[in-house]
Protein backbone atom coordinates (compact mmCIF):
# COMPACT_ATOMS: atom_id res chain seq x y z
CA UNK A 1 0.00 0.00 0.00
CA UNK A 2 1.60 3.42 -1.00
CA UNK A 3 1.71 6.22 1.09
CA UNK A 4 0.04 9.52 -1.14
CA UNK A 5 1.60 12.83 -0.49
CA UNK A 6 1.44 15.87 -2.14
CA UNK A 7 3.64 18.92 -3.08
CA UNK A 8 3.02 22.73 -3.88
CA UNK A 9 5.40 24.38 -6.40
CA UNK A 10 4.34 28.26 -5.30
CA UNK A 11 5.36 31.04 -7.26
CA UNK A 12 5.33 34.57 -7.06
CA UNK A 13 6.28 36.78 -9.51
CA UNK A 14 10.08 35.15 -10.70
CA UNK A 15 10.65 33.44 -7.48
CA UNK A 16 9.34 29.81 -5.34
CA UNK A 17 8.40 29.07 -1.84
CA UNK A 18 10.94 26.69 -0.48
CA UNK A 19 11.33 25.59 2.68
CA UNK A 20 14.26 23.68 4.91
CA UNK A 21 12.64 20.71 6.15
CA UNK A 22 12.71 20.49 9.93
CA UNK A 23 15.21 18.06 11.14
CA UNK A 24 12.49 16.30 13.30
CA UNK A 25 10.94 15.25 9.90
CA UNK A 26 11.06 11.57 8.72
CA UNK A 27 12.13 11.91 5.68
CA UNK A 28 14.77 14.00 3.97
CA UNK A 29 15.51 16.46 7.32
CA UNK A 30 16.93 19.14 6.79
CA UNK A 31 17.08 19.33 2.62
CA UNK A 32 15.13 22.13 1.28
CA UNK A 33 11.89 21.16 -0.13
CA UNK A 34 8.80 22.50 -1.59
CA UNK A 35 5.64 22.80 0.75
CA UNK A 36 3.40 19.68 1.07
CA UNK A 37 2.15 16.36 2.81
CA UNK A 38 0.37 13.65 3.29
CA UNK A 39 -3.14 12.55 2.23
CA UNK A 40 -5.59 11.75 4.86
CA UNK A 41 -8.21 8.94 4.71
CA UNK A 42 -11.64 11.05 3.92
CA UNK A 43 -14.19 8.27 2.70
CA UNK A 44 -15.44 9.41 -0.52
CA UNK A 45 -14.40 12.54 -1.41
CA UNK A 46 -13.66 15.33 -4.38
CA UNK A 47 -10.47 17.04 -5.36
CA UNK A 48 -8.94 15.24 -2.38
CA UNK A 49 -5.14 15.90 -3.64
CA UNK A 50 -5.84 19.83 -4.36
CA UNK A 51 -7.21 20.49 -1.09
CA UNK A 52 -4.96 18.63 1.08
CA UNK A 53 -1.97 20.94 -1.10
CA UNK A 54 -4.16 24.27 0.31
CA UNK A 55 -4.16 22.49 3.96
CA UNK A 56 -0.73 22.08 3.85
CA UNK A 57 0.41 25.17 3.05
CA UNK A 58 -1.82 27.11 4.82
CA UNK A 59 -0.52 24.34 8.09
CA UNK A 60 3.00 24.83 7.36
CA UNK A 61 3.32 28.35 6.17
CA UNK A 62 0.42 30.58 6.47
CA UNK A 63 -0.12 30.81 2.82
CA UNK A 64 -3.41 30.68 0.28
CA UNK A 65 -2.97 30.32 -2.88
CA UNK A 66 -5.13 30.57 -5.71
CA UNK A 67 -7.82 28.81 -6.84
CA UNK A 68 -6.58 27.22 -10.82
CA UNK A 69 -4.00 24.20 -9.26
CA UNK A 70 -2.26 22.17 -11.98
CA UNK A 71 -1.18 18.86 -11.73
CA UNK A 72 2.98 19.33 -13.03
CA UNK A 73 3.91 15.10 -12.08
CA UNK A 74 4.62 12.43 -9.93
CA UNK A 75 6.71 10.37 -8.71
CA UNK A 76 7.42 7.51 -6.80
CA UNK A 77 10.16 6.94 -3.73
CA UNK A 78 10.62 4.34 -0.91
CA UNK A 79 11.14 6.93 2.51
CA UNK A 80 13.66 6.65 5.29
CA UNK A 81 11.25 4.07 6.92
CA UNK A 82 11.03 2.17 4.18
CA UNK A 83 7.61 3.27 3.27
CA UNK A 84 6.89 3.43 -0.58
CA UNK A 85 5.36 7.00 -1.19
CA UNK A 86 3.14 8.18 -4.21
CA UNK A 87 4.25 11.61 -4.46
CA UNK A 88 2.12 14.05 -6.55
CA UNK A 89 3.50 17.98 -7.54
CA UNK A 90 1.20 20.81 -8.35
CA UNK A 91 1.38 24.32 -9.45
CA UNK A 92 0.09 26.57 -7.50
CA UNK A 93 -0.07 30.22 -7.76
CA UNK A 94 0.18 32.54 -4.57
CA UNK A 95 -2.35 34.51 -3.47
CA UNK A 96 -2.07 35.91 0.29
CA UNK A 97 -0.16 35.80 3.33
CA UNK A 98 3.19 35.96 4.37
CA UNK A 99 4.95 32.85 4.82
CA UNK A 100 6.44 31.75 7.66
CA UNK A 101 7.61 29.06 10.16
CA UNK A 102 3.95 27.88 11.42
CA UNK A 103 4.74 24.60 11.63
CA UNK A 104 7.97 24.39 13.02
CA UNK A 105 8.37 20.27 13.61
CA UNK A 106 8.32 20.39 9.76
CA UNK A 107 9.48 23.58 8.55
CA UNK A 108 12.98 25.24 9.89
CA UNK A 109 12.93 28.03 7.42
CA UNK A 110 11.08 29.50 4.56
CA UNK A 111 12.56 31.21 1.39
CA UNK A 112 11.44 32.93 -1.67
CA UNK A 113 14.00 31.75 -4.52
CA UNK A 114 14.47 31.73 -8.21
CA UNK A 115 15.07 28.77 -9.68
CA UNK A 116 18.94 29.36 -10.29
CA UNK A 117 19.31 29.35 -6.84
CA UNK A 118 17.54 26.28 -5.97
CA UNK A 119 19.77 24.68 -9.16
CA UNK A 120 22.97 25.96 -7.29
CA UNK A 121 21.54 25.27 -3.53
CA UNK A 122 24.01 22.42 -1.69
CA UNK A 123 20.55 21.56 0.20
CA UNK A 124 18.87 20.85 -2.76
CA UNK A 125 17.99 17.83 -3.92
CA UNK A 126 17.57 16.50 -7.44
CA UNK A 127 13.35 16.08 -7.13
CA UNK A 128 13.50 19.65 -5.96
CA UNK A 129 15.39 20.60 -8.89
CA UNK A 130 13.52 18.31 -11.64
CA UNK A 131 9.97 20.14 -10.33
CA UNK A 132 11.15 22.89 -10.41
CA UNK A 133 12.28 22.68 -14.13
CA UNK A 134 9.36 20.66 -15.06
CA UNK A 135 6.65 23.75 -13.14
CA UNK A 136 9.18 26.87 -14.94
CA UNK A 137 8.73 24.93 -18.56
CA UNK A 138 4.97 25.04 -17.77
CA UNK A 139 4.96 28.89 -16.49
CA UNK A 140 6.82 29.32 -19.90
CA UNK A 141 4.30 28.30 -22.48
Amino acid sequence: MFIVNVEAAVFRKDKWLIIKRSMKEEHAGGLLSLVGGTVEKEGNSKDILERTVKRELFEEVGVIVKENIIFIRNTSFVSDKGNEVIDIVFLCEFDEGEPFTKSPDEVDAVYWMTANEIYDHSMAPIWLKESIQVAETLLSK
